[in-house]
């Protein structure tokens, strides 16, 4: 595991299994996010459950537990090989369950993807991970994520020129600074 981890911005006072359950779900999120020690499935079985189970079906419909994702997510990094999560922008654990919300950015500059050439382009997203976390291993793992606004910025999926924010080229390549411009 990377020795640090990317700073949280939110979060709660946690007992000390929260922080740990928090910690192993981080410590999966830094081998499934990084372009050297992600190697697929293998790279985060240990962190999980034989039997852990994985959903998000709109985004990885073929991924059926943790390690199917982090194979996937291998596969995608081979094109954007700096991928790489920025911050934590809410975590919190109870109960078992733990939430990472988190803010990743990379830039298309590795192999092809889906036939199409790298071109550079830069993409920046937020996404949520959340977690089951059972006898310090992961049980579960959900990801709730909305794949366009990445798809995009990286030149992955097409889109025309439009006034609305959410189809405007520059609004969605850098969204942050929309944000900024907009009051």
């Amino acid at each position: 595991m990377p020795s640090e981890q990317p700073p949280t911005v939110m979060s709660t006072d946690q007992t000390s299994e929260e922080q740990s359950n928090i910690d192993i779900c981080k410590q999966y999120m830094s081998i499934a996010y990084s372009p050297t020690d992600n190697n697929g499935a293998s790279s985060v079985q240990h962190l999980c459950h034989q039997d852990a189970w994985f959903w998000a079906p709109s985004t990885f419909p073929n991924c059926e537990t943790p390690m199917d994702y982090a194979e996937s997510h291998a596969h995608v990094m081979a094109s954007v090989n700096d991928l790489h999560i920025i911050r934590y922008d809410q975590v919190f654990a109870k109960n078992g369950h733990v939430l990472l919300r988190y803010t990743a950015e990379g830039n298309f500059k590795g192999k092809p993807y889906m036939g199409i050439e790298p071109n550079g382009n830069h993409a920046r997203w937020s996404a949520a991970a959340i977690f089951e976390v059972e006898d310090g291993r992961i049980r579960s793992f959900t990801k709730d994520w909305d794949q366009k606004l990445m798809q995009i910025q990286l030149g992955w999926a097409p889109v025309n020129e439009s006034d609305n924010p959410r189809w405007n080229l520059q609004t969605l390549r850098n969204p942050e600074e929309a944000r900024k411009k907009k009051g």
